[in-house]
C-alpha cells in the first residue's frame, strides 16, 4: 500500500492534470507523484510538460482536502500499489493510457470483484433486443460468479448492469463524471443500487461534470478491469467499438452479438466481426464462458435431434446414399453406384430394412418415405427453381 503523502499526490494530479500527457506520465512513472508536484511547482520537471500551467493548477487545490472531502462520502482513491488496485489496469502501464489512480465508490474489493469480470457495452439506442440480450447475458454471468462491467450510459449499459443486479451479482459502473455525480440524472436510482451492492469508479475527481472526452477516455479503464468484453449493439462509429479497440490493443478477448442485417443498430458488431479476426460472435452465455472462462471450458454444440440415419456406420449410410429414390435397383447396381462388394451392401441393405429406411420389391431396392426423409434433412432444404416468387 502506498504512502498517505503518495495518495494525496496523486488525488491532486487527478483533480490539475487533466488531460494527462505522456511525459508526465512518464515522470510520475520514474520519480512518483510526491516528486513529480516538487519539481513541477519548482520548474524542474523534465520532458515537454507545461510546467508553468501545470503548477499554477496545482496552486489552487490540495490532495489531502480531495481524499479528506471523499472520506465524508464513503469514497476512497485506489493507486497504483495499493492491495485493491486490479492487475488488469497495469497492463495500461506506460501508456498515454495509464491512470494514477481511481476513485471508488462502494462496498466491494476492486481487485477481487474484477478478478472475474466480463465488460457489456453498447449503444445508447438500444433495441428491445438488444436490451433483453444485455440482461440475459448479465444475469447469466452473475449466475456464474461473473462481475459485470459497463458504463451506466442509457440503453445497453443500464440494461447490463440491472440484469447483474437482478441475480444479486456484482457490477461495476466505470463513469466519465465523479463517483458522486449521477449522469445521466435518470439513472439516479441504478446509481444508488450499484454504489449499495456494486462498485462506482473514475478517473475524475468529485464534483466532476460529464464531457465527451471524459467518455472516450474511461472506455480503456471498461476494458481493461475486463477479461473480455461483449459488444451487444453498436453503431459503426461508437464508444462500445472503442472499448473493444482498447480491449483488443490490451489482448482482452473480444466478442460481437449479431443481430438483423437491417438494423444500424448491429451494424457496428457486424463490422467488428467482418474487419478484426480476432473478434468472437456470441450467442449465449457459455460462449462468453468459453472465451473468458478456465481452459477446456467449452459451450455445448448446437445440435439437431438425433436421426436413424446418425447412427449407422459409415459403410450402411454410404449404401442408403446409393439407393434409388423412386425406382427400384438390384443389388449389383446398387453395389455398383456405392463403389462396394455385392455381399457387403447386401448386409447393409439388410440393416436398413430392419430401419425402416429402404423396401424391397420385385425389381430390387429403393427408400422408403423415411428414408427419402432422412437423406432430405442430411442434405439440406431442396433447392428453388429460378423465378419461384
Amino acid at each position: 500500500m502506498i504512502c498517505d503523502e503518495e495518495r494525496a499526490a496523486r488525488a491532486l494530479l487527478l483533480r490539475a492534470s487533466e488531460p494527462v500527457t505522456p511525459n508526465l506520465i512518464r515522470h510520475v512513472r520514474a520519480v512518483g507523484a510526491v516528486q513529480a508536484i516538487t519539481d513541477i511547482r519548482r520548474g524542474t520537471a523534465v520532458g515537454a510538460i507545461d510546467v508553468a500551467a501545470l503548477a499554477h493548477r496545482i496552486m489552487d487545490f490540495s490532495g489531502e482536502r480531495e481524499l479528506a472531502a471523499a472520506a465524508d462520502q464513503g469514497i476512497r482513491l485506489v493507486c497504483p500499489g495499493d492491495e485493491e488496485w486490479p492487475a488488469g489496469l497495469d497492463d495500461l502501464a506506460g501508456q498515454v493510457a495509464d491512470s494514477f489512480g481511481l476513485w471508488v465508490r462502494g462496498p466491494l474489493s476492486l481487485a477481487e470483484t474484477c478478478a472475474r469480470a466480463v465488460a457489456i457495452v453498447g449503444t445508447r439506442a438500444a433495441t428491445d433486443y438488444g436490451a433483453t440480450v444485455a440482461v440475459e447475458f448479465a444475469a447469466g454471468l452473475a449466475d456464474q460468479g461473473w462481475t459485470v462491467v459497463s458504463g451506466m450510459a442509457f440503453g445497453i449499459d443500464a440494461a447490463a448492469h440491472r440484469g447483474a443486479l437482478a441475480r444479486h451479482g456484482a457490477t461495476v459502473a466505470v463513469l466519465a463524471c465523479g463517483v458522486d455525480n449521477a449522469y445521466p440524472r435518470a439513472h439516479r436510482s441504478l446509481h444508488e443500487q450499484i454504489c449499495a451492492t456494486g462498485l462506482v469508479v473514475s478517473e475524475h475527481p468529485l464534483g466532476a461534470a460529464p464531457q465527451r472526452p471524459r467518455f472516450l477516455v474511461r472506455n480503456r479503464i471498461i476494458a481493461a478491469l475486463s477479461a473480455g468484453t461483449v459488444v451487444v449493439e453498436a453503431a459503426p462509429r461508437s464508444g462500445a467499438r472503442s472499448t473493444a479497440r482498447h480491449a483488443g490493443e490490451l489482448y482482452r478477448h473480444v466478442m460481437a452479438v449479431p443481430g438483423p442485417i437491417s438494423s444500424t443498430t448491429s451494424a457496428g458488431c457486424h463490422q467488428l466481426l467482418r474487419d478484426r479476426p480476432d473478434t468472437v460472435l456470441v450467442t449465449k452465455v457459455d460462449e462468453i464462458l468459453e472465451q473468458v472462462g478456465e481452459m477446456g471450458q467449452f459451450a455445448d454444440r448446437v445440435t439437431g435431434p438425433v436421426r436413424r440415419r446418425d447412427l449407422l456406420g459409415p459403410a450402411v449410410s454410404r449404401v442408403l446414399d446409393a439407393v434409388p429414390v423412386i425406382r427400384a435397383a438390384p443389388v449389383a447396381r446398387i453395389a455398383a453406384t456405392a463403389g462396394m462388394r455385392e455381399d457387403a451392401v447386401a448386409a447393409a441393405l439388410a440393416a436398413l430394412a430392419v430401419n425402416g429406411l429402404v423396401e424391397a420389391d420385385s425389381d430390387g431396392w429403393r427408400m422408403t418415405r423415411l428414408g427419402r426423409d432422412e437423406r432430405r434433412a442430411d442434405s439440406g432444404p431442396e433447392e428453388l427453381p429460378l423465378g419461384w416468387w
